[in-house]
């Protein structure tokens, strides 16, 4: 009797550890957000930085295949990320005339991933961000704010980005408080913006065992490349 007692123990103990394991990889984060700003890139402290000469900056720059954009919901247990990795776009930089500024970011719906399958399918589906119907969610640049008058190599710097955001044919819009750092031709540029599930014509997705906040998080992660004329 005492062995058989055990032996439903060790039982109850393994059921009850892979249901707690099954419900950690279903609701648990495993997602990673890419910085886009070096860590050193500050612009708190005194710096012998060069100036940027701004021929270096003004003219046409695309997104780079490395760039990201994830959208993050906070749940009861923790805030979940899902990263979108098809990210396609151009920022045409005028820093003497900020009104010449144009600029947008797309990126492809069916690439966001949480690390669960079957949660990306439920959030890719037709109730929430429906990816058959509409691929891809898209933000154009209407002005900038508090753009800085001088860069220097390696150095972050901040700005606001006003323009719309287009997910599922709803327009939204947004302001990306946004960070930016020049460094050998290449901009680093990252942003974030909060927006809810009813903006978009979602309800929010919580379960029984499982709540979510109705905001959510995007936040750009971004490779800038300038084009070269030939």
């Amino acid at each position: 009797m005492k062995l058989k007692l055990t032996a439903l123990a060790v039982g109850a103990i393994v059921i009850i550890g892979g249901a707690y394991y099954a419900y950690d990889y279903y609701a648990g984060n495993h997602v990673t957000i890419q910085e886009a700003i070096p860590v050193n890139s500050g612009s708190t402290q005194v710096s012998t930085a060069a100036a940027v000469d701004t021929g270096k900056l003004n003219g046409d720059w695309s997104i780079q295949p490395d760039s990201k954009v994830y959208f993050s919901v906070t749940t009861s247990k923790e805030k979940v990320n899902f990263e979108g990795s098809t990210v396609t776009g151009k920022w045409a930089l005028n820093t003497t005339d900020l009104a010449k500024m144009k600029a947008e970011a797309v990126v492809g719906i069916n690439t966001m991933q949480s690390g669960n399958s079957q949660r990306d399918g439920h959030i890719k589906g037709q109730e929430y961000l429906n990816a058959q119907t509409f691929p891809e969610a898209k933000f154009t640049l209407k002005s900038i704010d508090n753009f800085p008058k001088e860069w220097k190599e390696g150095e972050k710097v901040s700005f606001d980005m006003l323009g719309s955001l287009t997910i599922k044919n709803i327009t939204k819009d947004v302001i990306f408080k946004t960070d930016a750092a020049y460094n050998q031709d290449v901009i680093n540029l990252g942003g974030s913006t909060t927006v809810t599930f009813d903006d978009f014509g979602m309800k929010n997705p919580h379960t029984v065992v499982l709540d979510t906040e109705n905001n959510v998080t995007i936040t750009l992660s971004l490779v800038m490349g300038k084009k070269t004329t030939s």
